[in-house]
């Protein structure tokens, strides 16, 4: 039987058509900054992007502007916990709902906002967090809940392997990435 390839997600915060060019086809993008609120025009220029590419792009925390411009779906990151976040909207078909969580209350809260895949981080250790799941905390929480996970935070070249001891769909990431699209490792990504 031969092994799905996974889904692969990158976050990137600006349109960068260097960077972007750079990616394997089959990554798909997710925008999130927090600093400040997306341009619609930028939004327009990526979308476009991965339409030439044939792939999918999400938009973070601003699910009104992913249906008005006719994103693949939205990414409820963690801090964003109102369970009515998606119910007011009506939703076009195929328009996907990601979320974000790191511990199974978070887990819970997105499935009530509508969530079809859960990124649950951070895996590894990471610059940005003192803490982190490991495989086997990671495990724990995912084979006790009914939900496809992505996994996040920490994955690079020398970890990258451990993902096939956990029950996940796919991973995301940006550092590891950026920094070399993933173009070297393709041929090993069978999860």
């Amino acid at each position: 039987m031969q092994k799905k390839t996974p889904n692969i997600y990158y976050f990137i915060d600006k349109y960068n058509i260097e960077e972007l060019t750079n990616l394997e086809k089959n990554i798909d993008l997710i925008f999130r900054n927090y600093e400040q609120n997306p341009k619609p025009e930028i939004i327009k220029l990526i979308k476009k992007f991965c339409k030439s590419d044939n792939r999918n792009f999400y938009i973070s925390n601003n699910i009104k502007l992913a249906i008005k411009l006719g994103l693949n779906g939205v990414y409820i990151p963690s801090f964003n916990k109102k369970i009515n976040f998606v119910s007011k909207y009506s939703l076009p078909k195929k328009f996907e709902i990601l979320g974000s969580a790191h511990n199974i209350s978070e887990i819970n809260i997105k499935k009530l906002q509508g969530c079809s895949k859960i990124f649950l981080s951070p895996l590894f250790k990471t610059s940005k967090s003192k803490s982190f799941l490991s495989i086997a905390k990671f495990n724990f929480i995912t084979l006790s809940q009914r939900s496809n996970f992505i996994a996040l935070g920490g994955i690079n070249e020398k970890n990258y392997k451990k993902l096939k001891m956990t029950k996940i769909i796919g991973f995301a990431g940006i550092n590891w990435i950026k920094k070399n699209g993933l173009s070297e490792l393709r041929p090993f990504l069978k999860i």
